[in-house]
């Protein structure tokens, strides 16, 4: 509930500046994100143009066009998982997010894992995304021959070049994001309305596509962890990244408040214009599923047979507007992230990598080292052929454990939480909401967890948390007392 006696902007910011006082923190960023920016940040980095140009190709190998389905069912069930961040970050308003919740409401142990896991995910979901940019977006709309090779260097290239932007200014990147969710948001309308009118008026389509398994067999399709269920994909790796605003609250006017809603909003607009979006898809495929199928620009080919060339370069300069957008927000959340881990001395050389040099810049050596290390990933795949393949596998496994245990997390600090007036909450809607996001991550656990075509994902993951847990031995023998407990927010120890 809402209170009904909101205090000034300027006593909001001066409460949420004693709480990183009281969180042991000196303020080194200026807050310079508003509403829609924060609505912004999140909605970018679930970018359903970047999602759906690089899943829905694998989605139609998977489940066929009906396999879209299965997209209201993977937001129902993450919107309920971010209303449960929302009650999270609003307890504990820092950057770092499920670092600094597991670290607070627990043990910093548990914290530093819930920062790797954190770290491992954007790390993934950065090189999966501009991955996507390079091989369904600039590759058809400048006509290039794709090899691994040259994926792997333009995909680098566009990594350098976010960290130029995120290292620059944090206010420009907002700027650019901005506009460049009003660009996605404007071409995507534009694009469901067009394709819609050329298969109503000029019959460019085939509205049985809607409910057809394509090249998919009948036979056991809607079985439990069949082909439908498989399909799953297409939802769960777009709709991550929606808590990258909570990543930035220390940034945010009124956090508490704004950082919740923003990640709901963004969640909800997502999934409508993206059902929307997937149904035009779907039906501009007309009779040539087999060979859309079977290409690589599954995308870009449906939209140029339903609305022509023209259109669909001017689509391709907006989608490469937005994934360059989703890319940059989600390093920039990963950069912050690294930097809350280091000014605790979560990390080998903290002292470098918790440096902010100005406060509307962003910690440039944390920046440095995630990029570095997205650019590393790359490296080890610049010879794949199925490198997004497996990347899009990984980046939708490792947030689904996240979320997990985020949602663990709070259930299992729920009894001691002593809220406080201006706390998001959501009343007698608060168990409701949390077993059903529980049910949604088991079920979405055990899709991508079971099958065998998720075997590549699992080992990637698997790979993660083994190379997180030599870092932590490195880290607990190089300094055993940066184990200590963390004060409690949620105590007035001021």
């Amino acid at each position: 509930m809402s209170n009904p006696n909101p205090p000034a902007k300027g006593a909001v910011e001066g409460e949420t500046d004693s709480q990183i006082k009281q969180a042991g923190y000196t303020r080194q960023f200026d807050r310079t994100i508003g509403k829609f920016g924060s609505f912004a940040i999140s909605f970018s980095q679930i970018s359903i143009t970047t999602g759906l140009f690089s899943t829905f190709g694998v989605v139609l190998g998977y489940g066929g066009p009906a396999g879209i389905w299965t997209w209201p069912i993977v937001t129902i069930g993450t919107i309920l998982v971010a209303l449960v961040y929302g009650m999270l970050a609003s307890r504990v308003p820092l950057s770092g997010f499920s670092y600094q919740w597991a670290s607070r409401l627990v043990t910093p142990k548990l914290g530093w894992w819930y920062g790797w896991i954190g770290f491992a995910f954007l790390t993934l979901t950065t090189v999966s995304v501009d991955y996507a940019l390079s091989q369904v977006a600039l590759f058809p709309l400048f006509n290039w021959t794709y090899t691994p090779l040259s994926g792997a260097i333009c995909t680098s290239v566009l990594m350098l070049l976010q960290l130029a932007l995120i290292i620059w200014s944090t206010p420009i990147l907002t700027r650019i994001n901005n506009m460049a969710v009003w660009a996605e948001l404007i071409g995507t309308i534009g694009l469901i309305l067009l394709i819609f009118g050329a298969v109503i008026f000029f019959h460019k389509g085939d509205w049985s596509n809607l409910v057809s398994t394509g090249i998919i067999p009948k036979t056991g399709y809607g079985a439990w962890l069949g082909p439908f269920m498989l399909s799953a994909l297409l939802g769960a790796y777009t709709l991550v990244g929606w808590e990258s605003a909570a990543n930035l609250t220390e940034e945010t006017h009124n956090p508490k408040k704004v950082v919740p809603w923003a990640m709901v909003r963004a969640l909800i607009i997502s999934g409508v214009v993206g059902m929307f979006f997937l149904m035009a898809l779907s039906v501009g495929i007309g009779k040539n599923v087999t060979a859309i199928t079977a290409s690589n620009f599954a995308v870009a080919d449906i939209i140029t047979q339903t609305v022509g060339p023209v259109v669909t370069h001017i689509m391709l300069v907006i989608v490469c507007i937005a994934i360059f957008a989703c890319g940059l927000v989600i390093m920039t959340s990963n950069g912050r992230l690294v930097h809350a881990m280091a000014r605790d001395g979560r990390i080998p050389f903290a002292e470098v990598f918790a440096k902010v040099p100005r406060p509307t810049g962003g910690p440039v050596w944390s920046a440095v080292l995630v990029a570095a290390v997205s650019i590393g990933v790359v490296a080890t795949f610049g010879a794949n052929d199925n490198a997004l393949q497996n990347v899009l596998g990984a980046g939708t496994l490792v947030p689904a454990i996240a979320y997990a245990a985020t949602v663990a997390l709070y259930l299992a600090t729920r009894r001691g939480y002593k809220r406080k007036p201006d706390d998001f909450n959501l009343g007698i809607w608060e168990w409701p909401v949390v077993i059903g996001a529980c049910i949604w991550l088991i079920v979405e656990l055990c899709i991508f967890m079971i099958p065998a075509e998720f075997r590549t994902a699992q080992l990637y993951a698997l790979g993660a948390l083994v190379l997180g847990g030599i870092i932590y031995f490195i880290v607990w023998l190089r300094r055993r007392d940066y184990l200590g407990r963390m004060p409690n927010m949620e105590v007035d120890e001021v």
